[in-house]
């Protein structure tokens, strides 16, 4: 897929999504397009159709799921155009062309069928640290990655499966197509990415080799397609390792990192802090922001005088 004028279809996306009462994101790049939208059902249902019938959109990899209950997932609706839909941040002569370089797609029916033969694979998570917390495939390989642009600085983490048979994962499978795409370029022989990513393995074969739940950027935070009664926990809530899927942000704002942590371990918030319960990440985070937070009260006390 190649988008001639980015802008002129940023601007024609965000008409259609706000014609139809659509919150979420979109990115729309030379490259392609992401996006993720809440709507009702009809609303949805008439932009795939709109979608669809553009050849550039024909063959879109479509992933439906339930939104939140009060139809809240996202606060707002957001159609930004840019360079890229996800960076690796190679720069711009070194960039990965997804559309040049990727990995060989490969149908979640056909992982399946992998496991069923027992064939040797490795797959390998594209996905950031903390996402994999509430969720991974069996066997997973992580490259141990903060962020998707470290993964170039990350690849030695992997050398040992050079000339193995490589299946690169992720949410939905953006992500995929140029992390796949870096691995073939850096020497990688035999290179797969999950079509449609986990989101598409998961709803087909709910409960089956995925452990646990996907993690999602919106007000979810996580899903699963399993019953309820068969889904297992495999998150832990950081403070006291209780089985867990319940994400914060660490109350220090000068921290601020995303971790597990069960409503029983949440403290009450002190002053001006966000309402709710929060967590620190760790006791010097605790500690730093309660004297910085300290510090300054005694400098507005002193200022008022």
């Amino acid at each position: 897929m190649y988008i001639a004028d980015p802008k002129m279809e940023r601007d024609l996306q965000f008409e259609l999504a706000q014609r139809l009462g659509f919150k979420g994101r979109a990115i729309v790049a030379h490259e392609g397009i992401n996006c993720t939208f809440e709507g009702t059902k009809e609303a949805c249902e008439e932009y795939m159709a709109i979608m669809k019938a553009d050849p550039r959109y024909a063959d879109i990899h479509w992933k439906i799921s339930d939104g939140s209950a009060d139809g809240t997932s996202f606060p707002r609706l957001s159609v930004k155009a840019r360079p890229e839909i996800v960076s690796l941040h190679l720069g711009e002569e070194d960039d990965i062309d997804p559309n040049q370089t990727t990995g060989v797609h490969l149908k979640p029916e056909d992982l399946h069928k992998w496991y069923e033969e027992g064939r040797e694979f490795h797959i390998v998570d594209m996905r950031n640290d903390y996402e994999l917390k509430v969720g991974k495939f069996e066997g997973t390989v992580f490259p141990d990655l903060n962020n998707f642009r470290d993964l170039k600085e990350n690849l030695n983490k992997i050398e040992d499966l050079k000339d193995k048979t490589v299946l690169t994962v992720c949410t939905g499978g953006v992500r995929c197509e140029k992390a796949s795409g870096l691995l073939v370029r850096e020497g990688f022989k035999d290179v797969y990415q999950l079509d449609g990513g986990i989101v598409s393995y998961m709803a087909k074969y709910p409960g089956q080799d995925f452990k646990g739940s996907l993690y999602v950027f919106d007000k979810r935070k996580v899903m699963h397609f399993e019953d309820k009664d068969k889904h297992e926990i495999i998150g832990r809530c950081e403070k006291c390792d209780t089985p867990s899927e319940h994400y914060v942000n660490c109350a220090n704002l000068l921290c601020h990192r995303h971790f597990i942590c069960c409503a029983d371990c949440l403290e009450e918030p002190e002053g001006n802090h966000p309402s709710g319960g929060v967590a620190y990440c760790n006791w010097k985070c605790d500690l730093k922001w309660k004297l910085y937070t300290a510090k300054k009260n005694l400098l507005k006390k002193f200022a008022y005088k």
